[in-house]
Parts: structure tokens; C-alpha cells; sequence
């Protein structure tokens, strides 16, 4: 079996499966647990690549071609994984063809991200990209609550900012004009979709009742 070849590992929040640069000799499936991967750019810049969650592998594709992790991978909250090194990921998809499929899945999915992400950051305003990737995260770690559908994981202004290419200023600005006419609610790192379609509305720039 594949989850027994893995060996259990623990972080804490706050805390790195791998950093960027680092030669890549391991490969985690999460099991708990959020993790955001980040990459800085050469001037120093650090941008929020994505978020991911249990069920999901991290380093998969550097692990098998010898790379250096071109990211970072950061726990945002406490995380249980199973951690498999080089020579076992290689050994486990020689033996089990379906798991190198689903590899290839995982691959595709990143890069199909990536190539949205940037038709977003060319292509539309800031209140569009703020919307798209609430509304993305909220697929991905939505949770119904009493006002209306809550983003489970921490979330502050900053990580937004990164996430969408744009600045502090920018998001908080945008976000406190949704509270005023009730589309979200937001506290210290926790956001709340109080009216999802309108901001399916913005993201897909059509017009809105609120004003």
C-alpha cells in the first residue's frame, strides 16, 4: 500500500515542509491541515502561489527531476502529512502506474492555474482578481456558517494582496467597501462570504444591485 511507505510528519503553524531553493528530496501528501506556497521574486517580492489543503501532494513533480524546490511551502495551520523521499516516489509509481497519473493530474491542474493567473493579473481590474480568488478559496475550504459561507483557514489582507498582485492598500480598501454593503464580513485573518453571487457579479464584471 501506498500510506504505508510513508512516513508520518508533523508542523506546526507557522512552519515549512521546504523553502525555496532547497534541493528537492521530498514529496508530502497533506492529511491535515492547510499550507500556502509562496515564491519570492529576485527583487525580493514575495508572492501567495496557492493554497493547499488535505488530499493534496506538494513537491511532486521536483522530487522525480532532481530540481530545487522553485517554492516555498508553509503550514498556516497545523499540519499532518505523510512524507515520502525520492527513491520511494520513483519505487511506488513504477509499482502503482495510477499514482504517476494522478501526478501528471496534479501538474495539470497547477499549470492551468498559473496560466489564469496571469490572463487575471493582464487582463482585469483588482476588484475582479480580489473576487475571483475569494470565491476560489472558497471552493476549496468553504464552510457554511449563520451569516453565510466562511473561508476555514486563516486569511489576513496581506495574503490576499499577494495572492492578486496588488498592495494592502488595495484590498483593504476594496474589502471594507464590501462590508459597508454587506457582501462579506471579515475579522483578524478570517473572511465571510455573506453574498456569494455578488461577488460572482464582480468577478465576471456584470453589473450588480449593490451599489
Amino acid at each position: 500500500m501506498v500510506v504505508q511507505e510513508g512516513r508520518p510528519f508533523h508542523l506546526s503553524q507557522g512552519e515549512y515542509f521546504f523553502h525555496q531553493g532547497e534541493p528537492a528530496t521530498h514529496f508530502y501528501i497533506l492529511g491535515e491541515g492547510e499550507a500556502k506556497l509562496t515564491q519570492i521574486s529576485p527583487d525580493g517580492q514575495q508572492t501567495i502561489v496557492d493554497y493547499f489543503g488535505p488530499g493534496n501532494g506538494l513537491g511532486i513533480i521536483v522530487v522525480l527531476s532532481q530540481m530545487e524546490y522553485p517554492l516555498a511551502a508553509e503550514a498556516v495551520e497545523d499540519c499532518v502529512a505523510l512524507q515520502f523521499d525520492r527513491e520511494i516516489t520513483k519505487k511506488l509509481m513504477l509499482r502503482y502506474p495510477q499514482l504517476a497519473l494522478n501526478g501528471l493530474d496534479m501538474i495539470a491542474v497547477q499549470f492551468s492555474k498559473l496560466q489564469s493567473r496571469l490572463q487575471q493579473l493582464s487582463t482585469q481590474k483588482v476588484e475582479q482578481r480580489v473576487a475571483r480568488t475569494l470565491l476560489q478559496l472558497v471552493r476549496q475550504f468553504g464552510s457554511k456558517v449563520d451569516e453565510g459561507v466562511l473561508i476555514d483557514m486563516p486569511l489576513s489582507r496581506q495574503d490576499l494582496a499577494e495572492m492578486t498582485g496588488t498592495n494592502l492598500y488595495q484590498v483593504s480598501r476594496i474589502l471594507s467597501k464590501w462590508e459597508q454593503t454587506g457582501i462579506v464580513a471579515t475579522g483578524r485573518k478570517r473572511v465571510i462570504l455573506c453574498e456569494p453571487h455578488e461577488l460572482v457579479m464582480i468577478a465576471e464584471d456584470l453589473p450588480s444591485a449593490k451599489k
